[in-house]
């Protein structure tokens, strides 16, 4: 059987309880880590830092606690390094609305949800703890309710112990 369309762009594709995890690696840093569909197959690092990245993976989905240690390459605008530092700051267990987060940095929340979908690295830079006001909002520049990437959304969170959030009640499969 041939792999999925798309794997030869990842050093390596890794299992995640919610599908898989592409990883990218160039010069030495992380490039870009993705949210994949469980149709995607395993691929084994074709590196060292993709197998280190791998092995961290693994660590987080064991343990919401985990902090990653890995260099990312230089990806973002400036205004998409200060919504990503703002997030980062979010702590394990807690979520924070666009507005809020948009309050914070002096911006406003649609722009902070353009930069949150634009994060070339999900789980390190934690883009999964910003919410609408109202709800789960959007995620990966997706926001069907019933689609992949916000079951993801729910899984990571409820992962992180976030709870009374109304997007708890719902079921997630994959």
């Amino acid at each position: 059987m041939s792999a999925p369309a798309g794997s030869e762009l990842f050093n390596a594709i890794v299992p995640a309880p919610f599908g898989a995890m592409g990883i990218r690696s160039a010069a030495g840093a992380l490039a870009e880590l993705v949210y994949l569909p469980p149709h995607f197959g395993d691929k084994a690092p074709t590196d060292a830092l993709s197998e280190r990245t791998a092995e961290q993976l693994a660590a987080y989905f064991l343990d919401p606690d985990f902090r990653f240690d890995l260099p990312l390459s230089a990806a973002g605008s400036a205004f998409q390094k200060k919504v990503w530092a703002a997030i980062a700051s979010i702590p394990r267990g807690q979520v924070r609305t666009y507005g809020q987060v948009a309050k914070a940095i002096g911006s406003a929340p649609r722009a902070v949800g353009q930069a949150c979908g634009a994060n070339w690295f999900p789980l390190i830079i934690p883009c999964h703890r910003v919410t609408a006001s109202g709800g789960l909002g959007g995620f990966s520049h997706h926001d069907d309710e019933h689609g992949f990437h916000l079951a993801v959304k729910r899984w990571l969170l409820r992962h992180e112990g976030v709870s009374s959030a109304p997007w708890q009640q719902q079921t997630i499969s994959f």
